[in-house]
């Protein structure tokens, strides 16, 4: 993967019409940073499992996730013809790739998380 700034197509995330703009919103919803986490944790997972994972999603929302997720080439689902139904998911390797950037954001926010609520405290008192 090439990571070099210049390298790169004259992409503006801060344009409307820029195609990143909807990937990095896709990235940035809840429920996807959850979902990708999960499958860095445990690279193969069923839906149940998933969802028993990723506390507090309904199964409306998993599903929605993991489609757009499996849409945009992040999430590959794999059907198994078996009594019943056997259907696992896993990362591509693009979604791979998402996967070490969402763990650097991860571990970010257990480094800073005291940080954080403390702002959080010093805003909510100075308000009050």
């Amino acid at each position: 993967m090439d990571t070099d700034p210049a390298a790169a197509p004259a992409w503006n995330v801060l344009d409307e019409r820029c195609p990143t703009r909807q990937v990095l919103g896709r990235i940035g919803e809840k429920w996807t940073m959850l979902v990708v986490t999960a499958l860095t944790d445990e690279p193969v997972l069923r839906f149940s499992e998933l969802r028993r994972r990723v506390g507090g999603v309904t199964q409306k929302m998993l599903t929605q996730t993991l489609r757009a997720l499996e849409r945009d080439g992040l999430v590959s689902r794999t059907v198994y013809p078996t009594v019943p139904v056997t259907v696992e998911y896993r990362l591509t390797d693009l979604g791979q790739e998402l996967g070490a950037t969402v763990q650097v954001v991860r571990t970010w926010a257990y480094a800073n998380i005291e940080r954080v609520q403390e702002a959080r405290t010093a805003f909510d008192a100075a308000r009050a």
